[in-house]
């Protein structure tokens, strides 16, 4: 039986030694590959396409998570696993539209990381239950949002940047009841019991950026 390989994918010193002693712990018999750019992962996908590659695009030389995703379907043999701290919401849900790519963060327990190794070797998808948990959130703002008339939606967006129930009204040149009913609706909706609530599901939800927020 030939030996697993894992490309160790990742300029910092510290966390590829780590890894190494990860993998080393699980898998005496594999051999970690150090690989610190584009070029030499290229190179050794091609030596070894069934390799597991262990990636932090965020402190690697691929300029985009397009370009990481194109790398994985050119070697459809290989199995991934995202290790990163900074990975954006966009780029968690890319990889996880993938269907065949794992994540685990760097602050995972030792256990996580090894979990997401092993299920890599078996061609099995892993998710660290924080990546889990933001996914399914999402899940659900979207569907609750998609309960929103477009109205609601832009109220909600509205009370978001802390307008008030006067100054909406005035600026929709609508009733402060009507604007107090439409509330009432979108609270219900999204399941919130207060503006400070409202505002953090509209900030998750995407409805509003952070520096309208803070603007």
């Amino acid at each position: 039986m030939s030996s697993l390989y894992f490309l160790l994918a990742d300029n910092q010193d510290v966390t590829r030694a780590g890894l190494r002693h990860y993998v080393e712990g699980a898998f005496p018999d594999s051999v970690a590959v150090d690989v610190k750019n584009e070029a030499t992962l290229r190179a050794e996908l091609t030596k070894r396409p069934d390799s597991v590659v262990v990636l932090d695009y965020t402190k690697f030389d691929i300029p985009s998570v397009d370009g990481v995703v194109n790398m994985r379907q050119r070697f459809p043999m290989s199995q991934w696993v995202m290790f990163s701290d900074e990975l954006t919401q966009e780029a968690i849900r890319l990889f996880a539209s993938e269907g065949d790519m794992s994540i685990v963060l760097k602050e995972n327990s030792e256990e996580e990381i090894r979990s997401a190794l092993r299920c890599a070797t078996r061609a099995e998808r892993f998710l660290c239950h924080q990546i889990t948990n933001l996914l399914i959130e999402e899940r659900t703002q979207k569907a609750a949002q998609g309960k929103l008339t477009p109205t609601e939606t832009e109220i909600l967006k509205l009370i978001a940047k802390g307008k008030s129930v006067k100054e909406i009204a005035a600026e929709r040149t609508s009733s402060v009841h009507t604007i107090i009913t439409h509330k009432k609706n979108i609270f219900r909706k999204i399941e919130v019991n207060n503006v400070y609530e409202a505002t953090k599901y509209a900030l998750h939800a995407g409805l509003v950026d952070l520096m309208e927020y803070y603007i």
